[in-house]
């Protein structure tokens, strides 16, 4: 694991309980949102790149399965392309 820890002491930093974890990481449960930053500090990656997974993984989730799922994905783009530009 991440700097040698052991799977409960990742679960503690992350305020979990160790079944919890071990269930994030076979992909049966989705990490917080508020737990991005400290699972990017436990294994030294990029808290940006993780967030971006996080958020894809939140995205598919809820349309992923959809028909027009691509052509919402389009539309949404040019949306917050948008209100980027606008809040800059």
């Amino acid at each position: 694991m991440a700097n040698k820890w052991l799977q409960r002491e990742i679960a503690n930093q992350l305020s979990l309980d160790t079944p919890m974890l071990s269930k994030i990481e076979r992909g049966d449960r989705k990490a917080k949102k508020e737990q991005i930053p400290l699972l990017a500090k436990i294994f030294h990656v990029a808290e940006a790149e993780l967030m971006t997974l996080w958020l894809a993984d939140q995205v598919i989730e809820l349309i992923g399965y959809e028909e027009n799922a691509l052509k919402a994905m389009e539309v949404a783009e040019e949306e917050i392309k948008y209100i980027q530009k606008k809040t800059r």
